[in-house]
């Protein structure tokens, strides 16, 4: 996770789950149909030790602890994670971001991460695919949701939309933020040695499940 934008989170860790649930019409469009979203994560993941980036207040999580799997959580802002680990005290939750994190000895099947990937650049997208590609093996996966879009004419006409709306937080948030367009994802992806497919699930929501080849 870029770390620039860590401190975004401490004033929204308590508030988080009331956005996501649809509570704060800003950012309604972007979480429509958020346990849908997480739940198709949690059905594309392959074998049973998975890594998951950005647990922030751990609903991923509590999918992933629901189907028994082994998880390592990574997340690095300091008040979500503490929230996380008071849910799962038995779970491994550590400081970690999507460039920057230390795991032990150990096969790693699947990495998945909810709202998190755009925290980094294009570039760093490019690096963290890379990094990955090297710790999990042939036919390992990626599941990551995120919010993307086919074409930056898209992403900029979606900015409209927000401002038109007075729904200026969410349009700070896609000019301020590194989200990318589906075409420079399957780009990176490819680079990176993984086949990559693409569902959209809202407006906003892409989910990217990609395999090691």
């Amino acid at each position: 996770m870029g770390r620039e934008f860590v401190n975004i989170f401490d004033g929204w860790a308590e508030s988080y789950d009331a956005s996501v649930s649809g509570k704060d019409p800003e950012y309604r469009d972007v979480f429509e149909g958020y346990d849908s979203i997480l739940n198709e994560v949690v059905n594309r993941i392959s074998g049973t030790s998975i890594i998951e980036f950005g647990t922030g207040t751990g609903n991923l999580t509590a999918l992933l602890v629901e189907k028994d799997l082994s998880v390592i959580g990574f997340e690095p802002n300091e008040k979500m994670r503490e929230m996380t680990a008071k849910r799962f005290p038995d779970k491994e939750i550590l400081d970690g971001d999507l460039l920057q994190f230390e795991i032990g000895e150990g096969k790693i099947d699947t990495i998945v991460s909810s709202f998190v990937f755009h925290h980094l650049t294009d570039e760093e997208k490019g690096k963290a695919l890379k990094l990955y590609s090297e710790l999990l093996e042939h036919n390992g996966k990626i599941v990551f949701a995120d919010t993307a879009f086919i074409t930056e004419e898209a992403k900029l006409d979606q900015i409209k939309k927000e401002r038109a709306r007075n729904f200026h937080n969410v349009a700070d948030d896609l000019e301020r933020e590194y989200y990318t367009t589906i075409p420079i994802l399957t780009e990176l992806f490819e680079e990176a040695g993984f086949q990559a497919h693409f569902s959209k699930m809202n407006d906003y929501v892409w989910i990217m499940d990609a395999t090691k080849k």
